[in-house]
């Protein structure tokens, strides 16, 4: 995916730049877009020759407004652009590398938190706290359900993993009763 990356960085970049005053606004639109843009069919359809930019484009529209999404300008104009340089492929890991300059830039992480349950917002407002003393900076918590951990935590912030699970513990006890 390394090729998707180098795509992506000059639009991820550009589009910082442009969203400057209004980062935490443009993040929501921009995640908006990237989950519309990961649907299968969608980009199957972009790719189609029998549909233009302009027909893509109004089907983006059409499915953000379903979605009760309201698009900017800016978004419309940054979404043409993807759309007519045939580069919507590229736009989830676009919006990723906007995501991430977005953090360095308020010295936050996403974190996220894989648990075999659902976490209540006092106990994940309580492990959030925890997590940014252990990983050294704020960090937005976001929970995804993994029921094959079985029970605990699996935490993930960039490329560090904090495993506290069930599953990851009988992975080591089954290691060491092997070896």
């Amino acid at each position: 995916m390394a090729e998707l990356a180098t795509i992506a960085r000059p639009y991820a970049e550009a589009l910082f730049k442009a969203t400057s005053s209004d980062l935490n606004g443009a993040a929501v639109w921009v995640d908006a877009l990237k989950a519309i843009a990961n649907n299968a069919q969608l980009q199957e359809l972009a790719e189609n020759p029998n549909f233009t930019s302009a027909q893509v484009f109004g089907l983006f529209e059409n499915i953000s407004a379903g979605a009760q999404v309201a698009l900017p300008e800016m978004a419309k104009n940054f979404l043409r652009t993807v759309i007519e340089n045939g580069r919507l492929n590229a736009l989830p890991e676009i919006a990723e590398q906007f995501r991430v300059l977005k953090n360095a830039q308020s010295g936050s992480a996403d974190a996220v938190v894989y648990s075999a349950f659902a976490i209540d917002s006092a106990a994940l407002a309580d492990l959030a706290v925890t997590l940014e003393k252990r990983f050294a900076r704020k960090l937005n918590v976001s929970v995804e359900l993994q029921p094959e951990l079985i029970g605990g935590i699996r935490v993930v912030v960039g490329d560090e993993v904090l495993d506290s699970s069930v599953k990851a513990r009988l992975e080591q006890m089954k290691m060491a009763l092997t070896a």
